[in-house]
């Protein structure tokens, strides 16, 4: 068992959130319980995920996608003030780190994305200033297109959306986890052979075409399962505690 005040404490030095300028508060956003014994990670906090854990007895929820999105209605009415009641009535802390854990170098989205798909990181995209969110590296042997479209097949369990900028092997790559095509440019001008996000936009198409840069989309929820499950399996294993890690299904 560990306080809720230690363990935020100890997540703000993991993976110091306020090094980042993000689109959501991260840490605790809804307080339940202050001893917490068991913790559900998963990427969103859908209503199925809270369903999950409270079915398991979960006292905190721990996720990539919480609530309070920059731009969003503040108001607490319908969707909102329904999953805000079922945690607030059963005292379930919610706790959300956005950003912080796409970045985090060894728990985090991407980091955990090269170790499932062999990838060795060796460099940043997203330049000198920020926290690097997008990253670079190459495989460990160079892969064709289809070869590769078909590790990610094997490793994430779903089709991936494949744009073909060139047929050469594919040997260096940059990579991404959620809505973060907006890269491929950057990754194009570094000389990558590809590069890989969970979303694809309409216009990502035509760019990798014509910078003649591989492109791969392999789902949204399908590149942010790992950073939440294993930043879980940390907190479980630092703290003795019990942690469920509950994958709601998401084909985007």
């Amino acid at each position: 068992m560990i306080t809720r005040t230690e363990c935020l404490s100890y997540l703000e030095t993991l993976l110091e959130p306020n090094r980042f300028q993000d689109y959501c508060p991260n840490g605790l956003q809804v307080a339940g319980s202050e001893q917490i014994q068991t913790v559900v990670t998963g990427v969103t906090a859908s209503q199925a995920l809270l369903d999950a854990a409270l079915d398991l007895n979960a006292d905190t929820i721990l996720v990539h996608h919480g609530y309070f999105w920059r731009g969003e209605d503040p108001r607490i009415i319908g969707i909102k003030q329904k999953r805000l009641k079922q945690l607030l009535i059963n005292d379930v802390n919610l706790i959300a780190y956005h950003l912080p854990l796409d970045a985090h170098p060894t728990l985090g989205n991407n980091a955990q994305l090269a170790l499932r798909l062999d990838l060795e990181v060796d460099g940043r995209i997203s330049g000198t200033g920020e926290p690097a969110i997008a990253v670079c590296g190459c495989l460990a042997e160079p892969q064709t297109v289809p070869e590769f479209a078909d590790t990610l097949r094997q490793v994430l369990g779903r089709e991936p959306m494949v744009i073909q900028g060139h047929d050469r092997p594919i040997t260096t790559i940059g990579w991404c986890s959620g809505a973060a095509q907006g890269y491929i440019e950057q990754a194009a001008e570094l000389g990558l052979d590809a590069f890989l996000s969970g979303e694809i936009s309409e216009q990502t198409a035509h760019l990798a075409r014509e910078l003649g840069i591989n492109y791969f989309a392999a789902g949204h929820h399908a590149t942010e399962r790992y950073g939440v499950m294993a930043l879980g399996d940390h907190l479980a294993e630092q703290f003795d505690i019990q942690h469920h890690f509950i994958d709601i299904d998401n084909p985007v």
